[in-house]
């Protein structure tokens, strides 16, 4: 049976920490098989572990050959992923870039 390619679209909370980490994870899970749009527009705080779990599901998604963006990031999103040395341009929907 073929996986289903139809995308789903993924709202982070306003905090990704380590209480998130696991919830994020396991929506992450239910979602692979399809593309990802991932709205990061809430997001206020951002922990190294959900900057983790968030690339470890980019890396994953790259593997299945199907696509996962961010279609929209808060600043503060996009200044702490710069901040502890995660390049997500190459993820960036091309409307936000």
């Amino acid at each position: 049976m073929a996986a289903k390619k139809s995308g789903k679209t993924l709202n982070l909370a306003a905090t990704l920490d380590l209480n998130e980490a696991s919830a994020l994870r396991d929506k992450l899970l239910s979602m692979r098989g399809n593309a990802v749009s991932i709205d990061a527009s809430a997001v206020e705080r951002v922990g190294t572990l959900g900057a983790q779990v968030l690339m470890s599901a980019a890396k994953t998604w790259n593997q299945d050959k199907l696509a996962f963006t961010f279609t929209k990031v808060s600043d503060a999103f996009q200044k702490t992923m710069q901040l502890i040395g995660v390049d997500i341009q190459p993820l960036l929907a091309k409307e936000i870039k």
